[in-house]
């Protein structure tokens, strides 16, 4: 039986569902604040989720970039007969070609998507009571097809459920450092480029008032991001690449969540910088859940420092400030950029759904899958890569 069979078919009766399923209630919101109190919830230490899934993070780019984009929120909520949350997916929904879609909040901001789960049962969840949420979330809202992109195989060590499910290799794979605890910094940056890297920061450190920091308070951060805005637009503009932070309501959605405190400390999106006392001379921002950073955007100034690798250097000094706070994991964001692989020696795959829930969607979610399988054999060559981007320039 296919996926949307299997749908047509549970869709027959809701008493169905406690009978065959964990799950004996689900609740379905086109409003964020109507799911705030579970949601956060379900991001509690005993819960199973990534960091851009919080709350936090999605709200505002659900307020400041989705809703100009006119995707309209669509938060799951799955419950067992008790009432006690087992998941939570935040989604948004489009239409396109008379198609209704349904795919995660985050956009192309969001590394990583998936559930926010109750642990004990995401270690238990079957692929039957997915198939319920799945039901409900086509019976409701009449959605004809999931488009689920860029999900972790496995987070903090318990795999995803969602791996359960019909699934391919998405375009990208995602380069990751693992550092274990208490091992020898040499074990995370070989010795030979920390020497490098050193021999470089020494040039830097010459400059009057160099440091390398983690913006803690909000005049850090806010100066920090005049000089992103400022900086990053030349350097899109020298690759010839389109500036995505340019695009509506996204500088807005970078500074709301940067200046989120999280209850737990920390922003909802973390920057660490080299600056001297004239120059901003690099930046790293990402997202952090007290045992994985994984890494957003960054830039690097525009002055002569530029020649002495500041974002390399700013790098091994991320790696260093988590790994010494017992973090257990890091990554560059998705991508096989040159610099990734000097640090990164794994290649976490990450994977895509495409999961179709009437007659309609098999169609669209055929074309989807085949589309994205292109994508990823064009960025696996490079002669069709290369080729790919001389065609972008020139349409440009």
């Amino acid at each position: 039986m296919t996926m949307a069979a299997a749908i047509e078919s549970r869709n027959a009766g809701a008493s169905a569902w406690s009978k065959s399923s964990r799950i004996a209630a689900v609740d379905v919101f086109a409003d964020l604040g109507q799911a705030e109190t579970v949601w956060r919830s379900l991001e509690l230490q005993h819960h199973l989720s990534t960091p851009y899934q919080r709350y936090d993070f999605l709200r505002p780019w659900q307020q400041m970039v989705g809703a100009r984009e006119g995707l309209r929120p669509l938060v799951v909520i799955a419950y067992d007969r008790d009432r006690v949350p087992l998941l939570l997916f935040p989604l948004v929904l489009r239409q396109s070609w008379g198609v209704r879609i349904a795919h995660f909040m985050g956009g192309k901001h969001a590394t990583f998507n998936m559930a926010l789960w109750n642990r004990d049962f995401a270690a238990v969840a079957s692929r039957a009571d997915l198939e319920v949420v799945f039901a409900a979330i086509h019976e409701r809202e009449g959605v004809d097809v999931l488009a689920f992109h860029q999900q972790p195989l496995a987070w903090q060590d318990l795999p995803n459920p969602m791996r359960l499910l019909p699934r391919q290799r998405s375009a990208n794979d995602c380069p990751v450092i693992t550092i274990a605890p208490g091992a020898p910094d040499t074990t995370r940056i070989s010795l030979s480029l920390r020497r490098r890297l050193k021999a470089k920061e020494r040039k830097l450190q010459a400059l009057p008032g160099y440091r390398y920091q983690l913006a803690a308070c909000d005049a850090d951060i806010k100066r920090l991001l005049d000089a992103f805005f400022r900086i990053k637009p030349l350097r899109m503009a020298e690759q010839n690449l389109p500036n995505v932070f340019a695009e509506p309501g996204v500088e807005d959605f970078i500074r709301d969540a940067c200046m989120t405190r999280l209850s737990g400390g920390g922003r909802a999106i973390e920057i660490h910088a080299l600056e001297s006392d004239s120059d901003v001379i690099a930046i790293f921002a990402g997202v952090a859940d007290g045992s994985r950073f994984s890494m957003m955007f960054n830039t690097y100034t525009v002055s002569a420092s530029s020649r002495f690798s500041p974002g390399l250097v700013l790098i091994r000094h991320i790696i260093d400030h988590y790994a010494e706070r017992g973090y257990r994991a890091l990554d560059l964001g998705v991508g096989s950029d040159g610099y990734k692989k000097l640090f990164c020696k794994a290649t976490e795959p990450i994977f895509d759904c495409f999961i179709p829930l009437s007659p309609r969607g098999s169609a669209a979610a055929t074309a989807m899958s085949a589309a994205a399988r292109t994508k990823r054999l064009v960025k696996s060559s490079p002669a069709l890569l290369r080729l790919a981007q001389s065609l972008r320039r020139s349409v440009r």
